[in-house]
């Protein structure tokens, strides 16, 4: 342990000039121009204060210095205890003597009062967080529901979740991570639905990660928390922008995981079922639920096979039934026909990349040039055959009938893979592809250690049918 390490794990002192000494040399202030510190005088005694420019709120601040400096002799408390209690106007006031503990609340946007002859630091979370108003997520809307949505500053995150759930189980737990971001994250259950096994393992991986920073935030969590088979692209978390969906699974046992600059929730733990499913399925009657919900199902399934298939069917056109045979294609193809699919299958991204970085006010213009230039023009020039077109444009169309990134990409990987077999090795190709996309969903384990495609395995007709039918809910259920 070097000397700095050893000087944060020590304790403060009662001397205010040692005090300020030691933190002048840690934090720089005179380096930093957002780290303000002041030197006042309170109740006839040297105090030092020290926050963060653009953490406090301003108007609150100058009205506790006022009280500070206005305080006599007289009144002032014998020690720190007293202090906060009596003459400290404000709710959220701690204590701390751990030079390691002030260091990190002053970098949160604390507060920090320091008072000659007290051995402890006052600290006050007056702090607020630059943050965007609360609304409609951009990619989990919903034609009914709610529409508000998380933002980055997780404590207003905590609080939409505690708007729906005034249930004295609820437990919002923080920890944090990253030896030089120390990013806060918050696990939020509920203490008497929760799998507490499970809770502690998520809790123990937290506490063990080893990491200089959470860069990217939750993704940098949850490879952290999820190590093995890197390369099963099937996603092991799902994520949601949708204070009621968070409080629902939160209701049904699970955990939620926030990370603080993180307008999202990572939902554990999840199985293949969790992900395809979405909130409309229960803003809308079970009978509309059910058929969004197994439309979704069948249209996943068949953005992996359709393009495949037709491969497999060209390769051997005596297959195809004579009711069938408008399927064939009409003109002749100049580029093999694997190579097309696997152009469109970049293009495609291309494209998605094209849009993500695309001003606003040119994306309809660009969006039509791109239709027709790489459209009609690519058919009428023998780039591409009309049949390929079709086939991948419902494709990249059907990707967004669920809203998982993870679980899209996850199916087209899987599709390509198979295109490439079964251009290569034909129906047995096509055979092994399958074997592969089904063998990559069993194996997949979940973070708790459990199926990925539980209760399909191990088999739970009950809940099985749950999963796959949107039923009547619970709560509708006890009012009859």
């Amino acid at each position: 342990m070097n000397k700095k390490e050893e000087d944060k794990n020590s304790k403060m002192t009662t001397s205010l000039q040692q005090t300020m000494s030691y933190m002048n040399e840690h934090i720089d202030p005179d380096t930093s121009f957002d780290i303000v510190y002041r030197v006042i005088e309170v109740g006839g005694r040297q105090a030092c204060i020290y926050f963060i420019d653009g953490f406090c709120k301003d108007e609150l601040m100058m009205k506790i210095l006022q009280y500070f400096i206005d305080l006599k002799p007289a009144d002032m408390p014998e020690n720190v205890h007293e202090m906060a209690k009596k003459a400290t106007p404000y709710v959220e006031v701690d204590l701390k003597d751990s030079w390691d503990e002030i260091i990190y609340s002053i970098l949160s946007g604390v507060f920090a009062l320091f008072i000659d002859g007290y051995d402890r630091c006052i600290l006050i979370d007056s702090r607020t967080y630059p943050a965007r108003g609360v609304s409609e997520p951009d990619k989990d809307k919903t034609l009914r529901g709610s529409k508000d949505g998380f933002v980055e500053t997780i404590v207003f995150n905590t609080a939409l979740i505690r708007r729906r759930i005034r249930s004295a189980e609820l437990r919002m737990e923080m920890m944090n991570a990253g030896k030089s971001s120390q990013t806060d994250i918050v696990l939020c259950y509920m203490d008497n639905r929760v799998d507490h096994k499970f809770l502690e393992k998520v809790r123990r991986r937290i506490q063990e990660i080893q990491v200089d920073a959470l860069t990217m935030n939750q993704e940098s969590l949850a490879e952290c928390l999820y190590q093995r088979k890197w390369y099963n692209p099937f996603p092991k978390f799902k994520f949601t922008e949708r204070p009621d969906v968070a409080a629902a699974q939160v209701l049904e046992g699970d955990i939620i995981i926030l990370v603080d600059n993180s307008p999202s929730a990572m939902i554990v733990p999840t199985s293949i079922f969790d992900i395809v499913e979405e909130a409309d399925d229960y803003y809308f009657p079970p009978i509309t639920g059910t058929y969004l919900r197994l439309s979704r199902f069948v249209i996943s399934i068949l953005t992996y096979i359709m393009t495949p298939t037709f491969l497999l069917l060209m390769q051997n056109p005596d297959w195809i039934p004579e009711s069938f045979r408008f399927i064939m294609l009409k003109d002749e193809s100049n580029i093999p026909l694997i190579a097309q699919f696997l152009i469109l299958e970049l293009a495609i991204d291309g494209l998605k990349l094209a849009a993500v970085n695309t001003p606003n006010m040119l994306s309809t213009p660009l969006s039509v040039m791109a239709a027709l230039v790489l459209g009609e023009f690519s058919v009428n020039s023998g780039w591409f055959n009309s049949e390929v077109m079709l086939y991948m444009a419902f494709v990249a169309i059907a990707n967004y009938t669920q809203q998982n990134y993870e679980l899209g990409y996850a199916l087209k990987f899987m599709r390509i893979i198979n295109l490439i077999l079964t251009a290569i090795f034909d129906l047995y190709g096509y055979i092994a592809a399958v074997l592969i996309f089904v063998l990559s969903i069993i194996c997949n384990k979940t973070l708790s250690d459990k199926s990925y495609i539980y209760p399909l395995i191990p088999f739970n007709p009950g809940q099985l049918a749950k999963r796959l039918l949107r039923l009547r809910l619970p709560e509708a259920k006890k009012q009859i």
